[in-house]
């Protein structure tokens, strides 16, 4: 212990420095790393060292961990600029931007088929977690007004959702004191199918989240049998369970790739959905949108009414100053593209998806969970009597020495024992650079097959939450 504060103190007195050939005759080359410096320099040597420093996070485009978007075109980016200094909750100085939002979630209603758009209420939000936490703080406030109502206790809410949620939600139950209760993903059941439903829900339920792409393996989960175990429990309690929708990726998805598929507002159940504007909404982060099918559903009482810099605006979120900028770049690109356009895009990334997920699963070591046919996101594990030299950690390990981030990770309660590979497609990864990952696979696979000895225990993170 003492040693690793020592090395960390040396590490720590070693000054940042900057490049001999960006500083000025005069100016500081050294800079502290944990303090401010002592005077100012020069914009282009500050630019040169943080973008020195930035370098190191590797290439986005290779980055097949995350969700989030890594490019927009030159319009965006020009877009972006002008409007970075945009505070999307000031809607009295800035109302375009203002007007600008609430057309954006109009559209996202009716491309949710509400059954009058414009009679739903919605906001955007930094990013889906936020908006999935006010999904459920809405929730829990009806929830509660109606146990108010009726005299009842208010003391132990309770919401139910799959192993496999995202960590948004562990966040929203730990930080606005509502009991988590799980349903086990199991072989069985790999997501939350109305099986099970019956042994936790009660009348201290607030609701049940449903995910349109669970970041496991990218599988939707089926709203409608969910919808449909919910309306049998009704005629057989009298509980009366809402949905929240966690369309965090698949919101932006499926209403393009597979519109037939019933999970949305189409569902009177269906409450409120969350989508991600930064993932499959194709805009740089950080942007979310929350939408109710209609106003009734969003209690008055969590509304502000707020006076700011001379104006009255009614505001709904946990945050308070935040950017316009992905706003009006969420608005760039519906009308950018349109609808053909977001199903052309998505397409290409499900294409790229099925097909690197068809190249990998017939590679003699792996068998699939997915093939990237719900959202572009798929996953893949070792088959079990391969080898004892090396798992899916060592792969993760060797595809990121060729530049790859792609992560190895346990499933969730149940299945904890599997460990799995995902891969997320996304705008960006296109056929060629999906080709030249399979290449990689196929050479870092047969490295490792190549050891006469098991490998050393690369680095492991105890858990995942992309």
């Amino acid at each position: 212990m003492h040693r690793e504060a020592s090395e960390r103190k040396r590490y720590e007195d070693v000054p940042v420095n900057a490049n001999p050939l960006f500083s000025r005759p005069g100016e500081a080359t050294d800079f502290p790393r944990y303090s401010l410096p002592d005077g100012p320099s020069l914009p282009e040597t500050a630019y040169q060292i943080v973008h020195d420093q930035a370098m190191l996070d590797g290439n986005a485009r290779l980055n097949l961990a995350t969700f989030v978007g890594t490019w927009m075109d030159q319009h965006s980016d020009k877009l972006y600029i002008e409007s970075a200094d945009k505070n999307m909750i000031d809607k009295d100085e800035y109302p375009a931007t203002a007007a600008i939002e609430t057309r954006c979630w109009t559209m996202l209603a009716d491309l949710w088929n509400a059954p009058v758009a414009t009679d739903a209420i919605g906001t955007s939000t930094i990013g889906s977690s936020e908006a999935g936490m006010l999904g459920g703080l809405a929730l829990k406030r009806r929830w509660q007004e109606r146990r108010r109502a009726a005299s009842e206790s208010t003391e132990k809410p309770n919401i139910i959702m799959s192993s496999a949620v995202q960590v948004c939600w562990e966040k929203f139950c730990n930080y606005f004191e509502v009991e988590a209760r799980y349903v086990p993903v199991t072989a069985e059941h790999p997501v939350l199918d109305g099986h099970g439903l019956a042994d936790v829900i009660d009348e201290n339920t607030i609701g049940v989240v449903a995910i349109m792409g669970v970041t496991y393996t990218g599988a939707y989960e089926p709203v409608a049998e969910i919808a449909a175990t919910l309306d049998r429990l009704q005629a057989d309690t009298g509980l009366d369970i809402p949905i929240h929708v966690d369309g965090a990726s698949g919101a932006m998805v499926a209403p393009f790739l597979q519109p037939d598929v019933v999970w949305d507002f189409r569902l009177d159940r269906v409450h409120s959905i969350n989508t991600s504007g930064h993932k499959y909404g194709l805009v740089y982060p950080g942007l979310g949108w929350i939408i109710w099918r209609d106003r009734s559903l969003l209690p008055e009482s969590l509304i502000f009414s707020v006076s700011y810099l001379g104006g009255d605006m009614p505001t709904f979120a946990l945050n308070f100053s935040r950017p316009g900028a992905q706003v009006l770049l969420q608005y760039y690109q519906f009308l950018r593209l349109g609808f053909e356009g977001f199903r052309a895009v998505q397409q290409s990334c499900q294409d790229v998806a099925v097909y690197l997920s068809g190249a990998i699963g017939e590679m003699a070591p792996f068998e699939l969970l997915s093939e990237g046919r719900d959202i572009p996101v798929f996953a893949w594990r070792l088959k079990a009597d391969h080898t004892e030299n090396w798992d899916l950690h060592h792969l993760s390990s060797q595809l990121r020495e060729r530049g790859w981030l792609v992560p190895a990770y346990p499933l969730p309660d149940n299945l904890a024992d599997q460990t799995v590979v995902r891969i997320v497609v996304r705008n960006g990864l296109s056929h060629d650079l999906a080709t030249h990952l399979l290449d990689d696979i196929k050479a870092s696979v047969a490295y490792l097959d190549g050891l006469d000895a098991p490998a050393p225990t690369p680095a492991i993170t105890d858990s995942f939450h992309h």
